[in-house]
């Protein structure tokens, strides 16, 4: 039984080994078995998913696991049951809780204080681990190897940035440039522990605030501009966050570039439909690989 809360709680071989178990979902290389016959999952999303909700039910039914969907109101917390005794009722029913609560990483925390639940981060509001392995399961099925890829990620520091960053630092030789708008970048904590991994690595992890001289890159990332659940208290914010668009000429400076893109998508907004429905666009194959994803975080957190 083991937890993913951060990409922080795992060691280079556990990452390494989901990202490859992820590729090898991705590409039909593993046979048809269902590892996880007898156990049963909760899916609890108390904000709005298609591609992490849909990722994880179908992983666990297609792994042969039984499912338990709670949504937001479905549980006791909303009359004021404690989330400790939440996750003691619940560890005595369930092996394994997705849960995205859009809250902070301490709850979920909570949730993984007992010793019978596996508990999986499905987007708190400081990082988002799943997106960040299937991103990574992505970039291994399209190049082969992440080691040495340069990736220009635009757009805020959310918190897919910050498992992005967490996760791409731990790879040798990888090169990651964070453009994102003023006020809107990475938390510092998340900034400073990727580039202290990235000194182990020999990788690079940079940020800029401007949308100038940009770099060439093997992929661009963006992600919409609005997170889930967030809200951004500056009334002028679409002004800053203008100029980091993604559009053909942000991608004409790394014409074999790749675009990816975590999706849900705002044409128009952080990206145009003229990258997006593009060729280099791989963003709904990076969504199929969700699934995959999600099957090799069961598979690994169900022992």
């Amino acid at each position: 039984m083991r937890h993913l809360l951060s990409i922080s709680d795992l060691d280079d071989n556990d990452l390494r080994h989901l990202v490859l178990r992820g590729a090898e979902f991705s590409a039909g290389s593993v046979s048809p078995a269902e590892p996880l016959r007898g156990k049963v999952i909760g899916i609890y999303f108390r904000k709005t998913s298609t591609r992490t909700r849909t990722a994880f039910s179908t992983g666990a039914l297609r792994l042969g696991a039984q499912i338990v969907s709670f949504g937001p109101d479905d549980l006791q917390e909303n009359t004021g049951e404690t989330v400790e005794d939440t996750a003691a009722v619940l560890s005595g029913m369930l092996d394994v809780l997705v849960a995205r609560t859009a809250g902070r990483q301490a709850e979920l925390a909570v949730y993984a204080g007992q010793r019978r639940m596996a508990v999986v981060n499905a987007m708190s509001a400081e990082e988002h681990p799943t997106q960040a392995l299937t991103d990574l399961t992505t970039m291994t099925r399209q190049f082969g190897d992440i080691s040495g890829l340069r990736v220009l990620y635009v757009g805020e520091g959310n918190n897919t940035a910050a498992a992005l960053a967490l996760a791409l630092c731990r790879f040798a030789n990888t090169e990651l440039h964070l453009r994102t708008p003023p006020g809107y970048g990475l938390d510092a904590r998340f900034l400073h522990e990727a580039q202290v991994a990235a000194k182990r690595s020999g990788a690079t992890v940079l940020e800029r605030h401007d949308m100038t001289d940009l770099p060439p890159a093997d992929v661009v990332y963006t992600t919409r501009w609005q997170t889930t659940g967030t809200t951004k208290p500056d009334p002028d914010w679409r002004a800053v966050f203008a100029p980091f668009q993604v559009d053909g000429a942000v991608l004409a400076a790394s014409p074999a570039a790749v675009f990816m893109h975590d999706l849900p998508a705002h044409r128009g907004e952080e990206v145009t439909a003229e990258v997006l429905d593009g060729q280099a666009s791989i963003a709904f194959a990076q969504a199929e690989n969700k699934f995959h994803s999600a099957r090799a975080v069961l598979e690994w957190c169900s022992g």
